[in-house]
């Protein structure tokens, strides 16, 4: 598979540097050379120092040949008219762009069906305001995502010591909680990934990644010592277009909500635009201004600035202040290693949601989602189990799953199906399966040749 990604900046290092991991053939375009030298000095891609707009800089990339158009530019105008070009040049090749102005929004469906015929476009502003808003309600979760259309949910979620399940062997889980158990995806323990077996014992303080139906979901939380919490009242940092879109979203659940801007053109902007929400203008990292606006009757106090350190400065402030439901945007991946060491675990990555689309994109035949977590040192992929798969009609225990990846569960008639050694996926099935980072690669060729995904 050959794939051109134009724009070398965080998300197109970041996907560059996955597929290239999997043996893609990669093509980066950029007129930063700068950029460019960090990718080839990384990983093995192929670049180009030119604008990706170009159609002549897109024939000498060889886009006749290329499977898939990433246009993933800060600009959204330089990543529409690459597509435009694209699809001038080579119609057959799959065009995926990255659109994050608002003002783009009523114009995508046009995007898609006339010219230039994009046949995804990826907002990641849009991905993080939705995981906010399901992390807002779940005060105890640091993640929370969600499979089959909403009717699955996964949940990141830090153990208690004293939640019932602490101490517990996995393979006793059955005989202790029946039935209703949750689905252990993935263990967090002293910053590693652990793919959970039997003889694993959950210990307080391991996060663990555990999935279950929508409607158990408060049944699960109970078993962790935590619960839904509706939240009522919201200040955001930063009204920037993220926060602009998540206070639209608060005001229509009714939430009272304040921003907190220190732009002050733009603080007027947002006053037009709002109906309810209070905006402030301010500097969000400002001790005494958080004082005088009692942030403590804060439900949430949510940190979407476009600067990383001001966004972990406001959340270490607040939960200094007292608030322990802080939601932190962060962009550069160096940072994830260090946040939960210093109590900052509820984070969203508009790189991350950006990276988790485009692979879902990426991915032939039936994937329908593929999401990364923990600074993608883990990945969810959600699946159709076609009738042509060697994983049918036969026990799992007779599958040899690669290292690192297990089958966490199988949709059935939109009832969860807890893999035992005896289970069988039938064709049509849904299944979700999870896998560390370094087995990813071993998962695809299972699964190119078990499932004709790829």
């Amino acid at each position: 598979m050959k794939i051109i990604i134009v724009g070398a900046g965080e998300v197109g290092y970041n996907i560059a540097s996955r597929l290239a991991s999997e043996n893609k053939r990669v093509v980066v375009i950029d007129k930063n050379p700068e950029a460019l030298r960090r990718l080839t000095e990384d990983l093995d891609v192929q670049v180009i120092t030119a604008s990706g707009s170009s159609p002549k800089v897109l024939n000498d990339a060889g886009i006749k040949e290329a499977d898939i158009l990433l246009a993933v530019t800060d600009s959204d105008e330089t990543n529409l008219v690459a597509c435009l070009m694209a699809n001038m040049i080579s119609p057959t090749t799959k065009k995926l762009a990255r659109v994050r102005n608002t003002d783009f929004d009523p114009y995508h469906e046009r995007f898609k069906k006339e010219n230039p015929h994009i046949d995804t476009i990826i907002n990641p502003e849009t991905e993080v305001v939705n995981t906010i808003r399901k992390l807002m309600d779940v005060p105890g979760a640091v993640d929370v995502g969600a499979f089959a259309d909403g009717k699955v949910k996964y949940v990141g979620i830090r153990l208690d010591k004293a939640s019932p399940m602490a101490g517990i062997r996995l393979i006793d889980f059955p005989s202790r909680f029946g039935e209703d158990r949750p689905l252990i995806a993935a263990i967090i323990r002293n910053n590693e990934v652990i793919v959970p077996r039997g003889p694993n014992i959950l210990e307080p303080g391991d996060l663990i990644y555990f999935v279950t139906q929508t409607e158990k979901l408060e049944k699960m939380l109970k078993l962790f010592g935590q619960k839904i919490e509706p939240i009522q009242r919201a200040l955001i940092i930063g009204g920037g277009r993220i926060g602009e879109r998540l206070a639209k979203i608060l005001e229509k659940d009714s939430i009272k909500t304040k921003i907190i801007e220190a732009d002050i053109d733009r603080c007027h902007y947002l006053s037009q635009q709002m109906d309810k929400t209070v905006i402030l203008h301010g500097d969000g990292s400002d001790q005494k201004l958080f004082i005088e606006e009692n942030v403590r009757q804060s439900d949430v106090i949510v940190s979407v600035t476009d600067d990383d350190e001001t966004n972990i400065l406001v959340s270490l402030l607040a939960k200094n202040l007292g608030v322990q439901n802080t939601i932190t945007r962060i962009g550069k991946s160096n940072y994830f290693p260090l946040l939960a060491t210093i109590g900052i675990e509820k984070v969203v990555s508009p790189r991350l949601s950006a990276v988790s689309s485009i692979l879902q994109e990426v991915r032939k035949g039936k994937v329908l989602s593929d999401i990364s977590i923990f600074g993608e040192r883990g990945e969810f992929i959600e699946a159709i189990a076609l009738e042509t798969s060697d994983i049918t009609d036969k026990p799992l225990r007779k599958i040899s799953f690669p290292k690192g990846s297990i089958l966490v569960c199988i949709i059935r008639d939109g009832q969860i199906i807890i893999p035992a050694g005896d289970s069988v996926v039938k064709p049509g099935d849904r299944i979700i399966m999870f896998a560390v980072k370094q087995a990813v690669k071993k998962l695809e060729k299972l699964l190119t040749v078990k499932l004709d995904f790829f």
